[in-house]
């Protein structure tokens, strides 16, 4: 196979709410994101085990706004993104980060108080471009077309 391939897509919790800032004399947007991905599984002795991975991820742009606004810690998000390596130095010392660049992302589900917003009962839609599966049915008011602004 030719080229290269990069693409991850995680369903989690997020781990805490957004940090969204803007970069100086710019108004690009930058969205910082925690989320914990579960993984249920069995062991050879039958015992039943979970273990949790967390996931820096950042959004930019319109993402990052919309993503900023309608989600809070605890939210369940579906995210499509790509892998990004992180590298720096500090007092001497490189450091380095994997985290996941979002490309789109999903509603899912609601926790209590996890936003959303008025609604027409209708499912809710993904956040970013076209083609994106549609979510399922949720428990909460999903937020009406008409309020997100794109």
């Amino acid at each position: 196979m030719a080229g290269n391939f990069n693409k991850v897509m995680l369903m989690g919790n997020l781990t805490r709410d957004i940090e969204l800032r803007h970069l100086a004399n710019s108004t690009n947007a930058v969205a910082n994101i925690g989320l914990a991905v579960n993984r249920r599984f069995k062991t050879a002795e039958g015992e039943q085990r979970e273990e949790v991975t967390f996931v820096d991820c950042e959004a930019w742009g319109k993402t990052a706004e919309i993503m900023s606004q309608y989600l809070r810690k605890g939210r369940p998000v579906f995210i499509e993104g790509r892998l990004k390596l992180d590298t720096w130095e500090k007092e001497g010392q490189k450091h380095s980060k994997l985290k996941v660049v979002v490309e789109s992302f999903q509603f899912i589900d609601s926790k209590e108080g996890g936003g959303g917003g008025g609604g027409d009962g209708a499912p809710a839609r993904s956040s970013t471009g076209a083609g994106a599966p549609r979510s399922a049915p949720t428990n909460y008011d999903p937020v009406p077309e008409n309020d997100i602004p794109f």
